[in-house]
């Protein structure tokens, strides 16, 4: 297959790392077929608020890992988290250029309720693409890839919350640019993409763009 191919995982309101492989991507695919795994960012992302970077984690319920696929992940509603998330977004991003204008697209994922994480993620993440102007139309591989360097540039890994886990990314180089907090806190250049998209606007999708350093640049 050719390279100019790009695997994802589907994650939860995704950062901007994952966001600037994406546009940067001639072909992205998400893989559907892999397993779970726990401390991801399948069900968690960092934004920034008054008291500093938080993560915002979607409770799973109970399964029987490592041999559960991401698609047949359920969600737990025995917590009240979506009221919780959203509060927490907009206490984050009320204050933000554009938190109003694009409030509405995302409101609707914190009233309904998913029974499927990958089915939530998807959503968001066709809601995220749109805010971006770019295609929502997702790709998602027949099978899982288990050799991915004769399928396509591989990013399934590179994403984790946890630096321990992450593998180098030296194309990624996060450019600067104003957060709410910035008054508090020094720059956090890896943040939900919803901090971009809330404090660029329409502009988020240059600095996405921009953020990836290639050999050819």
């Amino acid at each position: 297959m050719n390279n100019n191919k790009t695997l994802f995982t589907l994650n939860y309101l995704p950062s901007v790392q994952f966001f600037s492989h994406w546009v940067n991507s001639e072909q992205p695919i998400i893989e559907k077929h892999c397993n779970y795994t726990k401390k991801s960012f399948r069900n968690r992302c960092d934004i920034l608020a008054a008291n500093g970077v938080i993560p915002l984690t979607v409770p799973i319920a109970k399964a029987k890992y490592p041999k559960i696929q991401t698609r047949d992940i359920e969600i737990s509603y025995d917590t009240r988290w979506q009221p919780l998330h959203w509060r927490s977004i907009i206490s984050a991003y009320n204050s933000s250029p554009f938190f109003e204008y694009y409030m509405d697209d995302f409101k609707p994922f914190y009233e309904k309720k998913y029974k499927y994480l990958f089915d939530f993620n998807i959503g968001l993440m066709q809601t995220i693409l749109n805010a971006l102007d770019l295609n929502s139309n997702l790709l998602f591989t027949d099978e899982y890839v288990k050799d991915a360097d004769e399928y396509c540039i591989d990013y399934r890994n590179i994403i984790h919350p946890k630096k321990e886990f992450m593998e180098f990314d030296p194309s990624f180089q996060p450019k600067k640019y104003r957060q709410v907090f910035q008054d508090r806190f020094e720059f956090q250049p890896n943040l939900s993409v919803i901090d971009l998209i809330f404090n660029k606007g329409p502009e988020a999708i240059d600095w996405l763009e921009d953020n990836i350093i290639t050999s050819s640049r």
